[in-house]
């Protein structure tokens, strides 16, 4: 586990900031109605408050001077009352924003989940689970602010300064005028921070990708770092990438707290620009107390706007990185698809073709070469060969999780590329090297090769594969609950669970991958019995280094160098004397007796 696989950033894909935010505020659509009364409550907000220094200026200049207290008690107590509106129609809002909000979330990640799971084994090839994970998890939860305040922030303030603009220049142009003469000036803060704010969150957020990246995989892994004492190497990369990640942040919010000062060094500027020309300039003559009071209210009510939309603005900075990457995924197309018109594969027989196959996982290494064979139904075909000659291959192209670039894969005469995905897979079980198990009971764990399966079949899948005398060692038998990956089993047990799950879902092609690599010898005699009763009337292809386990196979394939090199069965292909009786005679060689070696 090296530093550098998690110090490599991911590379991004440049789009329009205004492209994302178009497609991110488009999931508010849905919600029109709510959206229409959230604008109609901000409207009478927005009117409330553009109202208050008009109220403020009558009660200085017509009540107040006058001393009429009756009439100022009247509009004290109209004031109030819009003002106590005004504040349970903000809660209102915030309610309704906040459920839209957090619906538009779930509705985001579960898009982004559906898709995910779509994509094929070349997507997470290349991406470690944890860089996955933060786009699920941690860039969605940063996209609620900015969802929120477009409608509650954004809409309100714009109009709010438009208004008081209007406002201000219709009662009184020249203190409109020296009121907002530091504008320009604003505007080049903003300009220049804009440009350099983006690309300094793009890289915070690979870089926090990178750290989750890690502690997933660290955590993933604690029983290897523990074993070798590794720990100290691995606490020195988390330091690294912590440093990187808490740099990059620093480096990206000094950035961003330059708007707040910006803006306060402008409202300072045309507040006094407002009281030097309201009292030195035009004089108590021309602007009454209550004028200037109230230009003093709207200046604030200018700028107050306007430090929330540059907040608002910071969000977009921040958060728009994360969308990026999610709109990255989401519009990632997976390689492996149906086509147009594709047809629905009827329950099959088991036959397999492979004509003129030639495969390459980088379209340069050529994995398998013009490999051809035809497997008849309930056929049990071993593959046999050194590590990396293509034997993992060839039953991942037969359930396509790949599609191969030369040549023809039949089942039953059909093309698996002319036929659904799901068809084919479905009649199809696969038994891996990894025996991977879901948190959960065991009889959950069985239930997954088949969903609707009933316990009568669970138990019988168990019993064929002897897991089920284990099974009821156990405290809770078949609802004893399993922690992550089956933690307190031993790798047989989970291996033997994870058979039965195979079993259950009664294939008619079986696919075993080393399937009993983990099971010690007594154990694999136990489910050797069960393998052949489940093998019978279904086509296997069983790949194995253990020779041991396949001596009753009708074939075996010697596979090397993505070719076969050898085929037929296991005497046949002893008294040849070629790849496969070397393979057999360096495995049993310290066991045979000394009278039978040649």
């Amino acid at each position: 586990m090296g530093f550098n696989s998690y110090k490599e950033d991911e590379i991004s894909v440049d789009v329009s900031k205004m492209q994302t935010l178009k497609r991110l505020f488009s999931y508010l659509l849905s919600y029109k109605m709510q959206i229409a009364l959230v604008l109609v409550i901000m409207g009478f907000c927005v009117f409330v408050t553009l109202l208050n220094p008009l109220i403020m200026e009558a009660a200085i200049d017509s009540y107040i001077s006058a001393g009429n207290l009756p009439g100022l008690w009247r509009l004290i107590f109209f004031a109030v009352v819009l003002n106590v509106a005004m504040i349970l129609c903000i809660k209102w809002r915030m309610f309704i924003m906040a459920k839209i909000c957090n619906k538009i979330l779930v509705t985001i990640r579960q898009e982004l989940y559906t898709h995910i799971q779509t994509l094929d084994f070349h997507f997470f090839d290349s991406r470690p689970t944890g860089k996955i994970l933060a786009r699920i998890i941690g860039d969605i939860n940063a996209l609620k602010d900015v969802l929120s305040n477009c409608v509650t922030t954004l809409i309100p303030d714009f109009i709010t300064i438009c208004a008081v603009v209007t406002i201000m220049f219709v009662k009184n142009p020249v203190l409109a005028t020296a009121s907002l003469i530091s504008l320009p000036l604003m505007a080049v803060c903003i300009w220049f921070i804009q440009i350099f704010s983006h690309k300094r969150w793009q890289i915070h957020k690979k870089k926090a990708s990178n750290l989750n990246a890690f502690v997933h995989e660290d955590l993933s892994g604690i029983r290897i770092i523990q074993s070798f004492t590794a720990e100290k190497e691995t606490m020195d990369t988390f330091c690294q990438l912590t440093d990187e990640h808490r740099d990059s942040f620093i480096h990206a919010v000094r950035l961003n707290d330059a708007f707040g000062p910006a803006i306060d060094l402008c409202w300072g500027i045309g507040t006094a620009f407002l009281y030097f020309t309201g009292i030195v300039i035009l004089g108590p003559e021309k602007v009454s107390v209550g004028t200037l009071i109230a230009f003093g209210s709207y200046i604030s009510m200018f700028w107050h706007p306007i430090m929330n939309l540059s907040n608002f603005y910071n969000q977009i900075i921040t958060n728009i990185a994360g969308a990026e990457r999610i709109f990255e995924i989401l519009d990632t197309k997976p390689e492996i698809t149906d086509d147009q018109n594709v047809s629905e594969l009827p329950p099959i027989r088991g036959e397999v073709e492979f004509q003129d196959v030639s495969f390459s996982y980088d379209a340069q290494t050529k994995v398998l070469n013009h490999i051809n064979f035809h497997i008849n139904p309930g056929e049990t075909i071993a593959l046999v060969g050194p590590t990396g000659a293509g034997k993992t291959t060839i039953v991942n192209l037969i359930s396509r999780f790949y599609d191969i670039q030369e040549g023809r894969i039949l089942i039953d005469g059909y093309d698996v590329k002319k036929v659904s995905i799901e068809s084919l897979r479905r009649q199809m079980g696969i038994m891996t090297q990894d025996n991977f198990l879901f948190s959960g009971t065991i009889r959950d764990n069985i239930r997954y090769g088949k969903l609707d399966a009933s316990d009568e079949e669970i138990i019988a899948a168990a019993k064929a594969v002897n897991a089920h005398d284990f099974i009821m060692r156990l405290e809770k038998g078949y609802d004893t609950q399993l922690s992550e990956r089956g933690g307190g089993l031993s790798i047989g047990q989970k291996q033997l669970l994870a058979f039965a799950r195979t079993m259950v879902s009664d294939p008619s092609i079986l696919i075993l991958d080393e399937a009993t690599s983990s099971i010690d010898t007594k154990t694999e005699l136990l489910v050797q019995e069960g393998i052949e009763h489940l093998l019978k009337g279904r086509t296997s292809f069983v790949i194995a280094h253990r020779l041991s386990t396949i001596q009753k196979a009708d074939r075996i394939f010697v596979i090397d160098n993505g070719r076969i090199m050898e085929e037929g069965n296991a005497q046949e292909l002893l008294e040849k004397k070629g790849a496969y009786y070397n393979l057999y005679m360096s495995q049993f060689k310290n066991v045979m007796p000394e009278g039978k070696r040649s």
